[in-house]
């Protein structure tokens, strides 16, 4: 049986494998149509790409990335925003990854003009419809005892256990060493009702 064609293909996709000539009365028609057709699946296959949203039960991440690191290093970061889209609030227990040893939550804080970096106590309450960003300038997931360096253009897999919702397992995608947000998607943190773990209470006690 031969391959079929791209042009076989498309007039499936576009007539659900019915005669084309009893729709396209000029040939040119055929040729618009067909063009069209290849564009809107090129369209497609780029979001598709460009698609990187992970969910399990009411919570879904967005975007989990992190950055190249220098060869050596045991030390690593991972980012995602994650949001809480039931009506009742879950919690972030903890977090595995394939290429580290323990993983951590930290946080970045400036006080006095000097920058610190501290441990963040787990569970991590997400309340319903917010979201909770790590960045590399605050909140962050922290990748202890790097199996090897992170290469930019790589991935990882990691993932987040939740009280109600369970495991979500992710796919982490690696971008150039110190980038301050994921190439594919830089406003990833924008337009988003962001907590604060410390001011609204995030930390459950």
């Amino acid at each position: 049986m031969p391959h079929d064609t791209l042009s076989a293909i498309l007039k499936r996709a576009v007539y659900g494998g019915r005669k084309v000539r009893s729709y396209i009365k000029a040939p040119h028609m055929y040729r618009y149509l067909l063009a069209g057709s290849f564009i809107v699946l090129s369209l497609l296959i780029t979001l598709s790409a460009n698609a990187h949203e992970f969910s399990v039960g009411e919570i879904s991440i967005d975007h989990p990335w992190s950055r190249a690191t220098p060869a050596g290093a045991k030390v690593g970061g991972a980012y995602f925003v994650v949001t809480n889209n039931g009506t009742q609030e879950d919690t972030l227990l903890s977090a595995t990854s394939n290429v580290a040893g323990r993983v951590e939550f930290h946080e970045m804080s400036t006080a006095d003009g000097v920058m610190k970096m501290a441990k963040v106590a787990v569970p991590l309450v997400i309340r319903p419809g917010q979201s909770l960003a790590f960045a590399p300038s605050g909140l962050h997931m922290m990748l202890f005892e790097l199996s090897g360096p992170l290469k930019e253009g790589d991935s990882f897999e990691g993932t987040l256990m939740f009280e109600k919702a369970g495991a979500a397992k992710l796919v982490f995608k690696i971008d150039k060493m110190g980038a301050k947000a994921p190439s594919a998607n830089p406003n990833v943190n924008k337009d988003l009702k962001i907590m604060d773990h410390e001011k609204m209470g995030h930390v459950k006690n």
